[in-house]
């Protein structure tokens, strides 16, 4: 009997073949359902990396509104002293100086003007900037420097007016409040009906000067006063010196009362009334306004806000003295 060798080919099984089928379109689609992914990641990561390198842009763009330089059109220069004059506010010396400094050696710079919208703060820093003011006057005494009101120039805010050449008011501007304020409560009799003791240990016997939790001592009342007076003296002088003989002067002028901008025009308080367009226009002559307030970039202003709580337990007394 012959062998005959017989050859069978196996075929996989119809459900077998369905089941490959299925596993390789998955497997497929995971593929691609990673690529999708990896790109989208990608997108994400080059998206977040030109939002992050516009925030690094915004930070350290040039501190001025309009740049450095105002372009190579006559104009007037225009700062902003808005809000409270300190420090650590945006009105503070070292921008507004560094913004006349500026306008100032502009050589298209027809005039400054300086827009006041401020209801005074630190003496110091007022007559750091009424001093620049003046310095500016006598280096360049054929550069005119206005100031023109908003809502309100008082205390600092007119001090700091008093310098400039002319000052520009509204019929309802608020003006004048040439005084000198310090603040602050006494809780000694609070203490004493919730039965708190108060231990304060001093080297030095005015140390803990005027402390709200102890009773006050004439002394140190009239002594604070005594300083109280020279600051305000101080204020006078600057503006009798800065006015002239604008002022038609009254018992009380200096006395911290406040007027309307009609009213500051007639006690020689103002010169007249106008805006910045209008002196731009009419007195410097001219169309073209450039902004030179200085802008506090976004790297300052963060690591100013990181360091401002360490020293903000010591400033808090002296801040009380303020021309407000």
């Amino acid at each position: 009997m012959e062998n005959q060798d017989t050859h069978t080919t196996s075929q996989p099984p119809k459900d077998t073949e369905w089941e490959r089928d299925v596993l390789e379109k998955l497997a497929f689609s995971a593929v691609t359902e990673q690529r999708r992914t990896r790109r989208w990641n990608n997108f994400f990561k080059s998206l977040m990396f030109i939002y992050l390198l516009g925030i690094f842009a915004m930070a350290m763009y040039p501190k001025f509104k309009d740049g450095i330089s105002g372009g190579d059109k006559p104009h007037a220069a225009v700062i902003d002293i808005s809000g409270v004059i300190a420090e650590s506010e945006d009105a503070n010396a070292d921008s507004i100086i560094e913004g006349l400094r500026a306008a100032a050696k502009d050589t298209n710079t027809k005039g400054i003007i300086l827009k006041i919208n401020s209801p005074g703060g630190s003496p110091v820093q007022s007559a750091y900037i009424y001093d620049e003011i003046r310095r500016i006057k006598a280096k360049q005494p054929d550069l005119p420097i206005y100031s023109v009101v908003g809502d309100i120039c008082a205390s600092g805010g007119y001090y700091i007016a008093a310098a400039t050449d002319k000052i520009f008011v509204s019929q309802a501007s608020i003006i004048g409040s040439i005084g000198v304020i310090m603040n602050g409560f006494g809780f000694v009799d609070v203490l004493e009906k919730l039965g708190v003791e108060r231990r304060l240990l001093t080297a030095g016997s005015h140390k803990a000067m005027l402390d709200p939790f102890s009773p006050a001592k004439e002394e140190e009342t009239q002594h604070m006063q005594i300083l109280l007076d020279e600051v305000h003296q101080q204020f006078i002088d600057a503006v009798k010196a800065g006015r002239g003989d604008r002022l038609k002067e009254s018992d009380d002028m200096f006395s911290g009362l406040v007027w309307t901008g009609a009213e500051g025009v007639k006690l020689g308080l103002a010169d007249g009334f106008g805006n910045v367009d209008s002196i731009a226009r009419d007195v410097l002559e001219t169309e073209q306004k450039v902004n030179f307030t200085p802008q506090e970039r976004l790297l300052d202003k963060l690591a100013g806000s990181l360091g401002a709580s360490f020293g903000q337990a010591f400033s808090s007394a002296i801040n009380n003295v303020s021309l407000r």
